[in-house]
């Protein structure tokens, strides 16, 4: 077993936003869960403190990006 992609995207501000080195996870391919050694209000504090970059894309990528849900939502068009 693998994982192929994770979602939401931490450029999201999803939940993998909150992860740093050294951060101890647990993926549990048969649940389809990825877990992390902390508590709920670490990790939106993390959330709340990330240093994301700008989102800079340009021309059909910006359409295609505002235009289609994240995986975690089909990817489909909104």
């Amino acid at each position: 077993p693998c994982i192929g992609h994770v979602s939401p995207e931490a450029m999201s501000g999803g939940p993998i936003a909150a992860l740093k080195d050294g951060d101890i996870i647990e993926i549990d391919i048969t649940n389809g869960n990825l877990n992390v050694e902390l508590s709920d209000e670490e990790i939106k504090e993390r959330i709340a403190n990330a240093d994301l970059p700008e989102k800079k894309v340009k021309g059909w990528l910006n359409i295609y990006r505002r235009s289609v849900s994240s995986a975690d939502e089909g990817a489909i068009l909104r």
